[in-house]
């Protein structure tokens, strides 16, 4: 029996109704398993940049005895009103203006040494071919040498650009200098090609991937863009470390960062 555009049209719209309470409710109820997974992911990218994670380790729990969170902005200051884990890295990348960006910076704590920094792990942002690329870079606490990178992607090319997530694509960068002998950011660059003879006094190339130049190009231009981001950062820190006296800390500050650095 045909029905009536009345009983056709309530049927479709309480069925609307229906279906979309369900998907409501199903956001609901997953909104925290997928917030806490989001958490999880991102604090496994941060210790995969410095170490290996055990099979079966509580990630948070070993994130929270070996990570300490600082914040820093272009000047080298630490922003206490804000958490490092609460800072949308994607959010900040997208600003304008460098001056308002912040950026986080997570001190890997020593497992021997009490109050020591082994390392310092910076989260970079950027554009591969087809979309946004980041990732994680450890610097050694001699604040030069790249101790570990974790690289991710949203859209690259499977087999080419996809690549930067592989493990041996990522070891290339250990052991890579940021600096160069005048303390001027030179950052590390993958070049062109793949199977390259590198030259074992450059301390700023490494071996790059074939077929996949626009995002060897985005990956190069994100590190150097975030290396100078954190220089501030990283001649701050040494100034501090150095337990250099706060007037000095005044006038240094008013220097270029790599004469800072240098003091």
């Amino acid at each position: 029996m045909r029905q009536s555009n009345g009983y056709i049209i309530g049927f479709s719209a309480a069925l609307t109704i229906v279906l979309g309470g369900l998907l409501a409710l199903a956001a609901t109820l997953l909104r925290e398993p997928q917030r806490i997974q989001k958490e999880l992911d991102k604090k496994k990218q941060i210790l995969g940049a410095v170490m290996n994670i055990p099979e079966g380790v509580d990630v948070l729990k070993l994130y929270d005895d070996k990570i300490e969170g600082v914040v820093t902005n272009y000047r080298g200051d630490i922003i206490d009103s804000v958490s490092a884990e609460d800072i949308n890295i994607r959010k900040e990348y997208k600003k304008t203006d460098y001056k308002e960006k912040l950026f986080p910076v997570f001190k890997f704590k020593s497992p021997v040494h009490e109050g020591v920094i082994d390392a310092y792990i910076l989260p970079v942002y950027g554009n591969g071919l087809w979309d946004e690329i980041w990732g994680f870079v450890a610097i050694e606490s001699d604040f030069n040498t790249i101790k570990g990178v974790v690289f991710d992607h949203k859209a690259e090319t499977p087999g080419l650009g996809a690549r930067i997530t592989e493990t041996d694509i990522q070891k290339r960068f250990k052991g890579r200098k940021i600096f160069d002998k005048t303390w001027d950011v030179e950052s590390v660059y993958m070049i062109k090609g793949e199977n390259n003879e590198i030259n074992k006094t450059d301390y700023h190339s490494v071996d790059g991937l074939s077929g996949a130049t626009m995002t060897t190009l985005g990956l190069n231009k994100m590190l150097k863009g975030y290396f100078n981001f954190y220089d501030s950062f990283f001649a701050t820190e040494y100034m501090r470390l150095a337990q250099v006296e706060s007037k000095e800390n005044d006038d240094i500050l008013n220097m270029k960062p790599s004469d800072r650095f240098v003091q």
